[in-house]
């Protein structure tokens, strides 16, 4: 039977899924499966979780659709005050919008509009989004870009501290980092045309490569010595991806303009751009907006998605089962030298291989055989990349680190 979906959707497996709950998603055949994709990322309370399915239910019977042109429904400011609640301190004031891209997007506008200033600098592995502007901040992969140009101008990439790439130690490749970033700006975007430098704090299709401290750090001191703003994407490492409930939070570094999406409801389309408020002023009543930004539904999931993740002990255990994931990949790697590194925080977690091919097959046998959905990530697909539901326990992390195991064994 002819299919009237659009082919383009790259799929990871041929699985048709009826239903989800936690960790698990379940066939039209009735195969349940241990899904460590998340969505890619994005289902951090798990799959259906009671309470976000709630709150959407209870949503629904007052407002699906209350357009923030028009009028303003309470759940914007509860949501707003909730973020204000949990995010870096230079962060205050909040907007809008349905996807991580979008969020990106919005940014951009923002730093041009408040600072005068035209271009932007990324790093190499970025990922920022499909649109025309994030796919021109995007150099993780040229499938992302190929076949779309000409992409917007003014985006100049500077080298990221992927240490075990670079063959040094984080302080060598942060310095080196650093180094190359302060000759493009003598070389190619004069600070006084600089807008604003986006990072993401861990590489997410980059590979999950996290920023060394030190690189975030002096990131920061270049931004501030040259009244460049400093945005972060954490649309994939944020609401507690890796253990904080963002990234840069382990770095002790402030962001100017912070980018969130994904894991904040739960998997409902909902993102948003965090700024000061003093930023966010600079901003024209009008040059920006959206039809679907700040949806109820997508308010309602957020919120208790949030109350979730800031229960007592939750974050303990984020911490806790990444530590048993990485422990167990290790010792993997111990017996297995087709795993080259072992790295991450939280449970946002990669685990390398030399041979793209390996991975492949490691990632189909798993799948085919363990019932464990894993996808890959990285510039040549040599990353496995480990992103469970936040909620997952010590049994569902055994289980998986079995599977990877035999997976491993049988493509050798």
């Amino acid at each position: 039977m002819q299919s009237h979906l659009a082919d383009v959707w790259f799929r990871v497996t041929d699985l048709d899924v009826v239903s989800g709950s936690g960790c698990w998603v379940t066939t039209a055949t009735g195969e349940r499966y241990l899904d460590f994709t998340s969505g890619i990322a994005v289902t951090s309370t798990g799959h259906c979780h009671p309470k976000v399915v709630a709150a959407i239910q209870e949503q629904a019977t007052k407002f699906i659709h209350a357009q923030v042109n028009v009028y303003r429904h309470p759940l914007l400011e509860q949501l707003g005050a909730r973020l204000n609640d949990i995010t870096p301190d230079s962060i205050d004031t909040f907007y809008f919008s349905n996807s991580g891209a979008e969020a990106t997007e919005g940014g951009v506008k923002l730093a041009r509009q408040v600072t005068g200033r035209p271009n932007l600098i990324v790093f190499s592995g970025s990922f920022h989004g499909r649109t025309a502007q994030t796919m021109a901040m995007t150099t993780s992969k040229t499938g992302y870009r190929a076949g779309h140009s000409p992409l917007p101008s003014g985006v100049f990439v500077t080298p990221f501290p992927y240490s075990h790439r670079m063959g040094v130690d984080d302080d060598t490749a942060s310095r080196q980092c650093i180094e190359a970033l302060q000759h493009l700006l003598l070389s190619q975007t004069a600070p006084s045309e600089t807008a604003a430098i986006f990072i993401e704090p861990v590489l997410g299709e980059g590979g999950y490569v996290p920023a060394p401290p030190q690189f975030l750090q002096a990131l920061r001191e270049l931004c501030d010595e040259h009244s460049i703003l400093l945005c972060i994407d954490e649309v994939q490492s944020g609401f507690g991806r890796t253990g904080t409930m963002f990234a840069c939070e382990q770095a002790n570094v402030r962001p100017d303009i912070l980018l969130m999406a994904k894991g904040i409801a739960s998997g409902f389309p909902i993102s948003a751009i965090g700024a000061s408020h003093e930023l966010m002023a600079k901003w024209p009543i009008g040059r920006h907006g959206g039809t679907y930004g700040g949806n109820p539904l997508g308010c309602a999931a957020a919120l208790a998605t949030i109350d979730v993740l800031t229960e007592a002990g939750f974050m303990a255990n984020v911490v806790a089962q990444g530590e048993r994931l990485r422990n167990g990949l290790r010792q993997l790697a111990q017996k297995f030298p087709a795993i080259s590194d072992v790295r991450g925080a939280g449970l946002m977690v990669a685990s390398e291989f030399g041979d793209p091919e390996r991975a492949k097959k490691v990632i189909a046998h798993c799948a085919s055989k363990g019932k464990l959905l894993l996808m890959n990530a990285g510039t040549y697909g040599t990353s496995v990349r480990w992103m469970p539901p936040l909620i997952v326990n010590d049994a569902e992390i055994d289980q998986a680190l079995t599977a990877f195991g035999n997976a491993l064994a049988a493509t050798e």
